[in-house]
């Protein structure tokens, strides 16, 4: 099983994530994670779609993805030649004596502290997948009451592949 990466630039259109992420159930293919937002032009949406399977699924759901209506463009966001970025958010518990090691690990991550209370913080942090895991991984030791994670946005580097839709 291979994980890719597709960006698609969408009409700006009610239910357009519905007809699309329909198409992957309908499908039976499998959405790791999927972040949608406007563009610099209010006439279209960017859609990040992170999915998984041999390289005939990969293929068959990008024929299948770029033959819908309000699809403007789709292409594959490789790793060498993208920026991914996701943000999470993370409710841990911790009392007055652990809240100083909570915020020393997330100094390391250049994590941001967003709300503090009696018996809890929220920390906001935001990379690539594998720097959150990490982090995930060193509040192991903390209870984690709540965890909100965006998945991936990307863009390509460059501007070789930019888009223009008039």
């Amino acid at each position: 099983m291979r994980r890719r990466v597709f960006q698609l630039l969408v009409d700006n259109t009610t239910g357009v994530l519905s007809r699309i992420s329909g198409l992957f159930s309908r499908r039976g293919y499998n959405i790791e994670s999927i972040t949608a937002g406007v563009t610099a032009d209010p006439r279209f949406t960017r859609i990040t779609i992170v999915t998984n399977g041999d390289d005939e699924i990969l293929d068959q759901i990008e024929k299948q993805v770029a033959k819908l209506v309000d699809v403007r463009d789709i292409k594959v966001l490789k790793p060498e030649e993208s920026v991914y970025r996701e943000l999470a958010m993370i409710k841990v518990r911790c009392d007055d004596m652990q809240r100083q090691a909570v915020l020393a690990n997330a100094t390391i991550f250049r994590a941001k502290i967003v709300d503090v209370s009696q018996e809890s913080m929220i920390i906001e942090i935001t990379g690539n997948q594998e720097k959150i895991d990490a982090f995930l991984k060193l509040l192991d030791g903390y209870e984690i009451l709540e965890l909100a994670r965006t998945g991936i946005a990307g863009l390509g580097r460059g501007i070789e592949n930019v888009t223009y839709l008039n």
